[in-house]
């Protein structure tokens, strides 16, 4: 009599199976990551755009105290306040002329 043997196939697990959803997850984890980080409105940006915005309001308040000096200074010209002193000086330094008798003393103009 004759048996019959039964072959049975066994598939031996491999370990790539294994790995693919976690190297999905750690691709897609660093991609968000990275844009986190460094994309348009990540950390990164928040720090750059605080550093500018520091820098623009030096800037603005320089430009604030200029303008507070242009319009002391316009308002020493205006009618009823004239002072001839002032105009005096400005018609002076616009022509670049003195008298004789007159002692100039040169300072430094505001760096620009």
């Amino acid at each position: 009599m004759r048996t019959k043997v039964m072959w049975t196939r066994q598939h031996k697990q491999r370990n790539t199976g294994r790995l693919i959803i976690p190297t999905l997850c750690a691709a897609v984890l660093a991609y968000f990551g990275f844009h986190a980080y460094h994309g348009e409105f990540g950390i990164y940006s928040k720090y750059r755009m605080q550093a500018q915005i520091a820098d623009l309001q030096s800037q603005l308040a320089t430009i604030k105290a200029r303008r507070t000096e242009m319009e002391q200074r316009v308002q020493l010209m205006h009618d009823g306040t004239l002072e001839k002193d002032m105009l005096d000086e400005q018609a002076r330094r616009a022509l670049n002329v003195s008298q004789g008798d007159e002692v100039v003393v040169m300072l430094p103009g505001p760096a620009n």
